[in-house]
């Protein structure tokens, strides 16, 4: 007799990561249940039992998505000039998002028009998250003397992050991966170089 539940062999990462491709192409409100136990190769028993309901489920996806898919967050933050911290995020990012096998764009962008406050919660969490580790190390430049005293680190950050979200959304809108890379490089215009290389 077939038994009911969890299929034999079931691998909760590789379900969860086809999770993340059904949301990440579709959105929120528009992956379906049906849809989503397809792709990750589970019945909807298995499903609830492994990840819950589908806010829950999509919560866990995006936890997913930010382990796997921004690794260059850490990346930018370990390089030795605020300069090299910006060019490195905003690159990072330009890539990330226009990755070829993956959908165009970032997850966090589709799931702005959710509806579930938790998941949008988690979403504002990790944004806000990156944004004050980007200010703490610009701070530090600043101590350093790496950027001058009268730049804002919080502003420098803020300016990143609404960067690569229109990034995000540019990529979603078929922007390819050369005209990011060409906008990565007019954004660094606008960030301020290493205070010691500044002309009088």
């Amino acid at each position: 007799m077939a038994t009911r539940g969890r299929p034999r062999g079931f691998d909760p990462h590789a379900a969860l990561d086809a999770a993340v491709e059904v949301f990440w192409r579709h959105g929120y409100e528009g992956s379906g249940l049906t849809e989503l136990t397809d792709a990750m190769g589970i019945g909807r028993p298995s499903l609830y039992r492994a990840f819950g309901d589908k806010a829950q489920l999509f919560q866990k996806a995006l936890e997913r998505y930010v382990d796997r898919n921004m690794a260059y967050v850490e990346d930018a933050l370990a390089q030795p000039t605020a300069y090299a911290v910006a060019e490195a995020f905003l690159t990072g990012n330009a890539l990330g998002v226009t990755t070829p096998g993956n959908p165009p764009g970032c997850l966090s962008v589709q799931a702005t028009v959710i509806n579930e406050g938790d998941a949008f919660a988690l979403l504002e969490r990790n944004r806000a998250a990156i944004e004050q580790r980007l200010a703490t190390r610009f701070r530090c430049s600043v101590t350093d003397g790496d950027l001058a005293p009268h730049e804002q680190p919080e502003e420098l950050a803020s300016y990143l992050i609404t960067l690569t979200t229109g990034f995000a959304v540019r990529a979603a809108d078929g922007a390819s991966r050369d005209t990011l890379l060409t906008m990565v490089r007019r954004a660094l215009v606008g960030f301020p170089r290493p205070a010691s290389h500044s002309t009088p």
